[in-house]
């Protein structure tokens, strides 16, 4: 026989019931906030990551630059984005979402740190060789080894070799250059050992494997390499840029050394900024993220912008009809913002040394 429950039972087991269901509600709020910050997805979002006064990771000579005014660098911000960070980003103009495709090539991200980290020691060792040889100094490159750039999936040193190690010699014997070394394993029959002597993490190892066929037919070990070389000189040119990479500071780095090497004072007391990597032959090359970083240089309120403007590549044009110029980009880009910076292309440093001669504001 059903017996129905007290009004005092009911009361107490419906406030039971309550109680669980906000505790239970709570649970769920927690966790879908958990993930909306936390949970990280195949994306990065990349987003203005500040200008920096390259006189606070450059030291020429043990002195502090004596001219008023100052150079920037200027960096992008990248993080793996959140579902949060994807609301934030569609939410904020000057915000980006890409793919990890798009933003590591693929790579880790351990082994995306590490290529930064190689492009940035790049760009340092030629603004340095730039900048003294534009200012009439003595200098030189020495070979140290090769880079390893890329370990293919069917190269025995796969998981051995990491990105940014250094190979000093191949069978204890060493080379001049990275096509020394590329002619020599190419020569080496297929499937013959070879010892490989490497630098990592600053510790030198050797790891033995064999000669396998490329993808382009040749015999060889599998990796991609590139030279690595430090500057002789005289001058003591030192940089301390921990936790930043990448090679578009390279333009910059050249400006700042050549001006602290010379009389003239080429910075007038302006806040200058600028992005674009710099060739041993003076050439600035294209970069990305350049809205970002207009973004950032017009935060601190530089004056004066320097960015690559050199022809869309045919090949990128085909794949993004509406690829433009590093110019175009950053003009668009202070448009937007309603900066009163003045953009100035370059193609080659000569050509930002000569606007900084020639203008006085």
């Amino acid at each position: 026989m059903y017996q129905k429950p007290s009004s005092k039972k009911w009361r107490k087991s419906l406030k039971t019931i309550q109680k669980f269901k906000w505790w239970l509600l709570g649970l769920l709020g927690f966790v879908l906030i958990s993930v909306g910050f936390f949970y990280p997805l195949p994306y990065y979002m990349e987003a203005p990551g500040g200008a920096y006064d390259v006189a606070s990771v450059l030291s020429v000579n043990d002195q502090q630059a004596p001219k008023k005014g100052s150079y920037h660098f200027v960096a992008v911000s990248v993080t793996r984005a959140t579902p949060a960070m994807l609301l934030y980003a569609w939410a904020t103009p000057f915000t980006e979402i890409s793919s990890a495709e798009e933003t590591t090539g693929g790579s880790s991200d351990a082994d995306f740190i590490r290529i930064n980290q190689f492009y940035m020691e790049t760009s340092q060792n030629t603004a340095v060789y730039q900048a003294l040889k534009l200012a009439g100094k003595k200098t030189d490159f020495q070979f140290k080894g090769v880079y390893v750039l890329d370990v293919t999936k069917k190269s025995s040193f796969k998981g051995i070799l990491n990105i940014a190690d250094t190979v000093t010699a191949v069978n204890d014997k060493q080379f001049a250059s990275s096509k020394e070394l590329i002619a020599y394993v190419s020569s080496m029959s297929l499937g013959s050992k070879v010892k490989v002597t490497y630098t990592s993490a600053g510790k030198e190892k050797s790891a033995t494997g064999k000669i396998i066929k490329l993808s382009n037919g040749k015999n060889g070990i599998g990796i991609g390499l590139v030279d690595h070389t430090e500057i002789v000189t005289d001058e003591n040119i030192k940089f301390s840029t921990q936790g930043v990479g990448g090679p578009s500071a390279g333009l910059m780095f050249t400006l700042d050394i050549y001006d602290q090497l010379i009389d003239e004072d080429l910075l007038k007391g302006r806040t200058v900024a600028g992005t674009g990597t710099i060739s041993e032959d003076g050439k600035v090359g294209d970069v990305g993220g350049v809205r970002l970083k207009v973004a950032a240089a017009d935060k601190i309120g530089a004056s004066i912008f320097f960015v690559p403007n050199n022809p869309v590549d045919k090949a990128a044009k085909k794949a993004e009809p509406d690829a433009i110029t590093n110019y175009a980009e950053a003009k668009k880009a202070a448009k937007q913002l309603g900066s009163k910076m003045t953009i100035v292309p370059v193609k080659n440093v000569q050509e930002a040394i000569d606007y900084l001669k020639n203008h006085s504001s």
